[in-house]
């Protein structure tokens, strides 16, 4: 694997919420871009590790929101990498396609229309992390936000052998006939109370699907008051005790998973 230089600086809204997260007294958290490939596009994603392990450490596959690989996931993968993580956040779309506007919509639509590929692209980025040397292969997991918590839930699906899968705030596509039997992760589904991306007919029929699906491990928070991406600092659309709280929560369920 190799590495390019390293990624700009994080606007103030996304470093502030950063440096909540303490760094541990020995360690030094390195963050930089990885080029990589599926089927011959060349990607971009995001690496952040404490370089100090002395051991191997879970991988947390980091997937973004419509916007690509920006400044949200390349934060919260250093927030998972403060608490011990090896995170990736994989790149998506390309590496030279990081969309603003409606243009986002436009690009995050095709994959909403081609859940192969988005399930496909995401295993790439989820082969790069397992295959990462500071990695244990046996523990990792998936989280996504918004688009990207849509394509954790759709790689779940895939049977990955991740321990847990992550949604915050993603769509919640429920499928006719279900491949919610292929599911082997736990899965942590995150929303907002009043996100209408995700209406409560569409976590009722998500939730139906899962039920038949007995062996799966899930469960589903919603946060009062809550709209889409409400954990996307530096808009009008965050709600600072939402997003704790899901951070919490998510703190909390890899704690278990990687016991």
């Amino acid at each position: 694997m190799t590495f390019d230089t390293p990624s700009p600086s994080l606007a103030p809204s996304f470093q502030a919420l950063l440096e909540q997260v303490p760094i541990g007294e020995h360690s030094v958290i390195e963050a930089e871009k990885v080029p990589y490939e599926h089927e011959g596009l060349p990607l971009e994603g995001y690496l952040a590790r404490d370089v100090q392990a002395d051991e191997r450490r879970p991988g947390i596959l980091v997937l973004h929101d419509w916007f690509g690989v920006a400044d949200n996931v390349r934060m919260r993968a250093q927030m998972l990498a403060r608490r011990g993580y090896v995170a990736f956040a994989a790149d998506l779309y390309g590496a030279d396609v990081r969309p603003t506007g409606d243009a986002a919509s436009a690009e995050a639509g095709k994959y909403y229309r081609d859940l192969p590929l988005l399930r496909s692209r995401v295993a790439a980025g989820f082969s790069l992390l397992q295959q990462h040397p500071a990695v244990d292969p046996a523990r990792l997991a998936v989280i996504g936000y918004c688009f990207g918590g849509t394509a954790a839930l759709e790689f779940a699906r895939t049977g990955a052998p991740a321990r847990g899968v992550v949604s915050f705030h993603g769509g919640l596509v429920a499928h006719d006939p279900s491949d919610a039997g292929q599911i082997a992760a736990s899965l942590l589904v995150l929303n907002g109370g009043s996100d209408p991306v995700v209406p409560d007919e569409a976590v009722v029929a998500f939730e139906e699907e899962l039920r038949g699906a007995p062996h799966v491990d899930w469960q589903i928070t919603t946060y009062s008051g809550a709209p889409h991406a409400f954990t996307i600092p530096g808009t009008d659309r965050y709600r600072p005790v939402a997003d704790a709280r899901s951070w919490r929560a998510l703190v909390c369920f890899l704690d278990e998973i990687f016991q």
